[in-house]
């Protein structure tokens, strides 16, 4: 699991690690617990350029659905599969093996630090 006070943040409640030049994105545990029971995970192809803040996936959960908003411009090098086969797992770990796809980017844009995502969601 990532420590959560590495991460950056966007306020559309996803996470975001960097290394290097690759992002590792996923949905915070906030965004997960207001969705609900996730159910259904639609991911970007790999090889997609997205660009930051556009909506690249969705989240359908019992209650919900919810959009994935792309944090960076850039390209899907990677998508995880395992939510897609088991969408339960952005509930269960959002911070670890519910991360949900990597884009290498150029430039990474400002993003929330923990506390100030903290703050963004009153926690």
């Amino acid at each position: 699991m990532a420590d959560k006070t590495e991460l950056q943040y966007t306020a559309e409640h996803e996470w975001v690690q960097v290394d290097g030049d690759t992002a590792l994105v996923g949905i915070t545990a906030y965004a997960a617990d207001k969705l609900g029971d996730v159910v259904f995970v639609e991911l970007p192809e790999v090889g997609s350029t997205v660009a930051a803040g556009t909506v690249v996936g969705e989240i359908e959960s019992t209650k919900s659905v919810g959009e994935l908003f792309a944090p960076v411009d850039g390209t899907v090098v990677e998508t995880n599969d395992a939510v897609v086969d088991s969408p339960e797992l952005v509930n269960s770990d959002p911070f670890g093996a519910g991360w949900l796809l990597k884009v290498t980017f150029t430039e990474l844009p400002t993003l929330l630090s923990y506390s100030e995502y903290s703050a963004l969601v009153g926690e």
